[in-house]
């Protein structure tokens, strides 16, 4: 959520932005303006009124003390009004708080001045790319026909099971899940990021806090009853861990990881792009979240989109990295990298991170704060990324290292799946 400090002082500067990601309602920023020069005014006088009072109730009582009871009752005549207009200035002031809020959590994040221009996926920028196709039998299989071939992957029993979008993983594919889950997991511990682990359902609070409410509702599976959402990722409940806290600058950056279940209502979809592992509304994920200082963000996302390039390397698998233009961000980012791994097979890149800073979006919604030496308290800037998140991953793994007599798995995942070869 964007401060109201910031966009009273910046208006043009904040339509800009807000341009550069194809915002379809910047006629808000104005309301928001005028409401809060409104709500400024009436807290300004309800300041005055109670200031005027309290003098007369301290007066009052001097009076009463003195024995001047005449004098005293002159002034409460004469004061008489003043706390049914505090009543009702108090009313008036927290429905503008209200308007304003309301408006408040429609505006997304303010894209960084690096973020391109741009509507849809294809105007993202190339800014890497790293190593070159695999080398595929002529008769290369995508991974929903390995899956099958080998019996390592049940799309139908999950749809018997509960629906569409929820496999069953079975033997060695289990077994390829949990290697992969303990690699990512072992990487981040051996970078620095502490393991934690937390609750796969959040209240709505949590889910304000990061951002996914109000805007990703209707995304979100929904316990009714116990209104809990089931986490879209680990980034929700890891980054609420440190919501209405104040940390030590000396403390700074935070670094966790996580491993959770994923859960994502997506609207459904057909044909080859969503086949498969490609769009699952149940997934494994490796989370990586930090909060930093807001000089240092940047770098962080540097390091983070590095070290996330890593672990595809490690997988020796070719892909690149994309700059999304400000009309592809997600709504709390202010920058984002996307990385992609190709797929032979299919003949697509396929998205297996992203890794985003969303600077004081969450900090300021979730109150997250950093005191420094100079004992001002500041907002933290938060940063979060998938290291990495399993289906596509999985799915680059089966279709990139197929072989005419089964599927090689890499070497850095021998030592966590017990087996070289999947046939």
């Amino acid at each position: 959520m964007l401060q109201v400090n910031y966009i009273r002082e910046n208006r043009e500067k904040v339509l800009e932005r807000l341009r550069v990601r194809n915002f379809k309602q910047p006629e808000l920023v104005d309301e928001i303006i005028k409401i809060d020069e409104e709500r400024r005014s009436t807290q300004t006088s309800l300041d005055a009124i109670s200031a005027e009072a309290n003098a007369a109730a301290k007066q009052i009582g001097d009076l009463m003390r003195a024995g001047k009871r005449d004098e005293a009752e002159v002034i409460k005549t004469q004061t008489a009004s003043h706390k049914e207009n505090i009543k009702n200035m108090g009313e008036q002031l927290a429905e503008l708080e209200a308007a304003q809020f309301n408006l408040l959590v429609q505006l997304p994040n303010l894209p960084h001045d690096l973020v391109p221009e741009g509507t849809t996926p294809e105007e993202n920028k190339t800014v890497y790319t790293f190593g070159e196709p695999a080398e595929l039998p002529a008769k290369a299989l995508p991974h929903w026909e390995l899956a099958a071939k080998y019996d390592i992957i049940d799309f139908e029993l999950g749809v018997k099971i509960t629906g569409a979008g929820f496999p069953v993983y079975k033997g060695k594919g289990a077994r390829l899940q949990r290697a992969l889950i303990n690699f990512f997991l072992d990487q981040a511990i051996e970078a620095g990021y502490n393991e934690v682990q937390v609750p796969h359902l959040v209240n709505a609070a949590s889910g304000f806090g990061t951002g996914q409410l109000p805007d990703k509702e209707g995304q979100m599976y929904h316990s009714t009853v116990d209104d809990l959402y089931l986490i879209p990722t680990a980034e929700v409940p890891v980054t609420n861990l440190y919501r209405d806290v104040i940390l030590k600058e000396e403390d700074l950056p935070v670094k966790n990881t996580a491993y959770t279940p994923c859960f994502r209502r997506e609207a459904g979809s057909y044909g080859a792009h969503v086949r498969g592992l490609n769009r699952l509304h149940q997934f494994d994920k490796v989370e990586l979240v930090q909060i930093t200082h807001p000089d240092q963000s940047y770098q962080t996302l540097e390091d983070m989109s590095a070290y996330v390039q890593s672990l595809l390397q490690k997988l020796g698998l070719h892909y690149r990295v994309l700059l999304l233009c400000g009309g592809d961000m997600g709504f709390g980012s202010a920058m984002t990298y996307d990385m992609e791994a190709w797929s032979g097979a299919q003949g697509r890149w396929l998205e297996v991170s992203s890794v985003s800073n969303v600077e004081t979006f969450q900090s300021n919604r979730s109150k997250i704060r950093f005191k420094g030496a100079t004992g001002k308290t500041q907002l933290v800037h938060t940063l979060n990324g998938s290291a990495l998140a399993l289906p596509r991953i999985v799915a680059s793994i089966l279709e990139n290292y197929q072989t005419e007599n089964g599927i090689k798995i890499p070497e850095v995942l021998v030592k966590y799946t017990g087996f070289d070869f999947i046939d």
